[in-house]
């Protein structure tokens, strides 16, 4: 038993690692599209990557935050940052708006996983656990987008974003309620997230927007 938990929460923390370096990715990219120096690109880069987990634990009440524990994520990100502009550098790499989107989708994925996760661990019910990988998924890209001077992806975006966290978050409640496996959760949350937003972009889905 305590091998399937042990093993349990090193899947949970390869999960949370991936995510970070997902929302990194596209937070450096943004950055690198927008022109910033190299300390805008690792400043926003941090933020995409560390913002939502750090709400998501200050929510839950839980200390030290995610970041602090495992600080190989901070030297990660950092070492992510400087690598990755070397390279746009030498090679030229123009980054565009629809880049950056992929590398977010399946941060937001992830991000939506490991929060649902953390909450319902802490006792949560079932509907604060979902809120909980939402605020966790979309948040770090919320604050990149602010700081890049833009209004938020989730926002304006039009094609469904936190909609496809939140049905990403009740596939994990449900598969967690029914006894599945922590994994099994773990991959149905990251593959519904993931899915939809992927469809969405492939179909151009639109959600009801505000008309004039």
């Amino acid at each position: 038993m305590y091998g399937i938990q042990s093993w349990g929460e090193t899947l949970r923390l390869l999960v949370e690692l991936s995510a970070t370096a997902a929302f990194a990715l596209s937070g450096l990219m943004e950055a690198a599209r927008k022109r910033l120096d190299a300390v805008g690109v690792c400043v926003v880069a941090f933020l995409a990557a560390f913002g939502g987990g750090t709400l998501r634990d200050l929510l839950l009440d839980q200390r030290p935050f995610f970041w602090v524990q495992h600080t190989e994520m901070l030297w990660g990100v950092l070492a992510l940052c400087v690598l990755a502009m070397v390279f746009m550098r030498q090679r030229h790499f123009e980054v565009t708006e629809k880049a950056i989107l992929w590398p977010d989708a399946l941060g937001l994925g992830l991000f939506t996983a490991t929060g649902v996760h953390h909450a319902l661990h802490a006792l949560m019910p079932p509907v604060v656990a979902v809120l909980m990988g939402l605020i966790t998924g979309v948040f770090g890209g919320v604050l990149r987008d602010m700081v890049c001077n833009e209004i938020p992806t989730a926002f304006k975006d039009h094609r469904p974003y936190a909609v496809c966290a939140f049905a990403g978050g009740w596939t994990y409640v449900g598969l967690w309620f029914n006894d599945a496996p922590g994994w099994v959760a773990l991959l149905g949350c990251l593959v519904v997230t993931v899915g939809l937003r992927a469809l969405a972009l492939w179909r151009n889905w639109q959600l009801p927007a505000w008309r004039a």
